[in-house]
């Protein structure tokens, strides 16, 4: 499949779970939630007009709150080839670290990537540091973390692609690191009338930065990463394993140089990376080893990713037919299979997700553009994960003053407290 016929299909696919209406009842009310401070998730309104981070508290069980708005210092943007929801075609807009205590979002109208210290005792209480750092590209969807939270990364996905990389300061912000702005030189445009490069990812040692490209066939960028920080001149380019076609997320496989990629083409990517070596940097390469794609039937638009460490599973959303699909990663080679899967029923073209530990139990939060609403799964075991509810913020951001465009909305991410 080729990647504009691609795009159209899952353009198409998400237009019709854009038009299905969602039941009268099925939003719950965040009134009367419990507001203890464990946690918060945030995601961008991403308004060509001015980006805001929107900011919810999390509940003890899971439920969401809406509290606040702030400022990014930048815009958004939105893909010119559609109006549809998913308006950076990314996973990672919006990123939090647990060790830095902060989060990093992009700015794609202004080619920037802001920074915001959070609270670790009230994590809806965020700051920015600095001002807004120019990214050295075009149209950024999509940012990096290292685990010790000194380094943010960011994609480029416009005209001027590639990556960028950036010291974390606490006073100044973000900082210019040398020896990592480096080019992916892949076809686009000004516009861009459509996204090839989706998400920036580390592996789990931390050696290596990847970008997850669509194309025919779609390939995977790794560059390796030094000690201080800096990048390989060239890439890697790993070409997908049989069956893959377009890598669109990218989850690090935890003790395991490997990713999983929700593949919309397909359904799930495993990615075997251990053979890779300084010495084949700058090379072309087929993923080898373990590295498989495997069907997800009914499958639409699947295109984001997320791990619970509680289940041990991956939980892929599709935003074509509004499914979370449950994987596993079975035996020494780690071959995915589909556990189980849960439609969102409130959920119209769902899109980004991430998990929060809270309480002793992982919880699923996705967001649901077209009904301006998060979606909350509580992970109660492998295969067994039960809907908390479908909370709504389109009153608050009316009560706040803040513009809402759900085909612009985009992003999320969590943080519990400390």
């Amino acid at each position: 499949m080729k990647f504009t016929a691609l795009l159209v299909y899952v353009l198409g696919a998400i237009a019709v779970a854009q038009a299905t209406p969602a039941p009268a009842d099925a939003s719950v009310s965040a009134r009367g939630v419990n507001s203890a401070k464990v946690g918060a998730a945030y995601f961008l309104t991403n308004e060509p007009s001015g980006n805001m981070v929107m900011v919810a508290r999390l509940g003890p069980s899971g439920h969401v709150d809406f509290k606040t708005a702030v400022s990014t210092g930048g815009r958004g943007a939105h893909v010119t080839g559609g109006t549809g929801p998913d308006p950076l075609a990314s996973q990672g807009a919006i990123r939090t670290s647990a060790s830095g205590q902060f989060l990093a979002a992009v700015n794609a109208g202004s080619n920037t990537v802001s920074l915001f210290a959070i609270d670790p005792q009230d994590p809806t209480e965020i700051k920015q540091i600095g001002n807004a750092a120019f990214t050295e590209g075009n149209f950024p969807n999509s940012v990096a973390i290292n685990k010790k939270g000194t380094q943010v990364c960011v994609l480029n996905a416009g005209l001027e692609n590639g990556v960028n990389c950036y010291k974390v300061d606490g006073f100044r912000g973000l900082i210019p690191q040398a020896e990592t702005h480096r080019r992916l030189n892949i076809a686009s445009d000004a516009g861009p009338m459509a996204v090839a490069a989706h998400e920036i990812a580390f592996n789990d040692a931390n050696d290596k930065l990847v970008v997850s490209v669509v194309g025919t066939p779609g390939f995977l960028a790794v560059w390796d990463v030094a000690p201080n920080g800096a990048l390989s001149k060239n890439f890697t380019t790993i070409a997908p394993p049989p069956g893959g076609m377009n890598p669109f997320s990218l989850t690090a496989v935890h003790n395991t140089n490997a990713f999983v990629s929700a593949d919309p083409a397909i359904g799930v990517d495993f990615w075997d990376l251990s053979s890779l070596s300084p010495a084949s940097v700058g090379g072309n390469q087929t993923a080898s080893g373990r590295s498989i794609a495997v069907p997800v039937n009914g499958q639409r638009a699947n295109c984001w990713s997320a791990f619970s460490p509680q289940t041990g599973n991956y939980y892929l959303v599709d935003a074509g037919n509004s499914v979370v699909t449950e994987v596993k990663l079975n035996g020494a080679d780690l071959i995915p299979s589909v556990v189980n899967q849960y439609p969102q029923t409130n959920g119209a073209a769902t899109i980004d997700a991430d998990i929060a530990h809270i309480n002793g139990k992982d919880f699923l939060y996705v967001l649901a553009p077209m009904t301006t609403s998060i979606d909350v799964l509580s992970l109660n075991g492998p295969g067994n994960a039960k809907a908390v509810g479908s909370f709504n913020f389109a009153e608050k951001a009316k009560q706040l003053g803040v513009t809402i465009t759900p085909a612009n909305l985009q992003g999320m991410a969590t943080f519990v407290k400390a």
